[in-house]
């Protein structure tokens, strides 16, 4: 069964991003800190990153967000969505109008004008196709940005909420939740590395 995940990291004060986030610094001030359980050498954070990006048949991403990542200051080689370890999703962009042009051309993008819901619809028929291609169960997998997951949380697109919780206090920043509908939350586990605690819900 193909299962939605919304997966980002956060800091203690709730902020995916640091203060004054751009297109040539998309994470902001500070914000780098977030993500530094995923460049870590501790065999636990290790395994997440790995579990995580092995499930993936399909990510999901907001406009703004493709923009940081195929920017020139964004993906390359080495820090690209599950870079060093399996082979490439298919991606879902959330926008208004596609792009003139791609940097990144050896993903495979797909770009639906139509709404979250239907950007998730289309993932999961890619990762549906991706399972029936491996012969594994593959999720689809929202990577953000923060209004991204808040929205699809909202509508209840959701069945897994995991989060990075990261060491740090930003203060300011880009906030993962801003209200919104009421949902319950089942912790199903909770992982603790000197980088991170990695915390995995069901969302009833």
């Amino acid at each position: 069964m193909t299962r939605i995940i919304a997966d980002i990291s956060v800091s203690l004060d709730g902020f995916v991003t640091g203060p004054d986030p751009d297109l040539d610094n998309g994470l902001g001030t500070g914000g780098e800190a977030l993500h530094t359980w995923a460049f870590s050498d501790d065999p636990e954070d290790r395994r997440v990153l790995r579990e995580t990006t092995a499930r993936s048949g399909a990510v999901v991403l907001g406009r703004h967000l493709f923009d940081v990542v195929d920017g020139p200051n964004g993906w390359d080689d080495t820090t690209g969505y599950g870079a060093g370890e399996v082979g490439k999703p298919a991606f879902v962009v959330v926008t208004s109008s596609p792009p003139e042009s791609v940097r990144l051309t050896e993903l495979d993008w797909t770009f639906v004008t139509t709404g979250l819901p239907d950007a998730v619809t289309a993932a999961r028929e890619r990762a549906e196709a991706a399972s029936s291609d491996s012969g594994m169960d593959l999720d689809v997998v929202l990577m953000g940005g923060g209004a991204t997951i808040a929205s699809a949380l909202d509508a209840g697109l959701v069945n897994v909420l995991s989060l990075h919780l990261a060491p740090v206090v930003l203060g300011a920043g880009t906030p993962l939740f801003t209200g919104g509908a009421p949902r319950t939350l089942v912790q199903r586990s909770a992982t603790s590395t000197s980088t991170a605690t990695h915390l995995t819900y069901d969302v009833l």
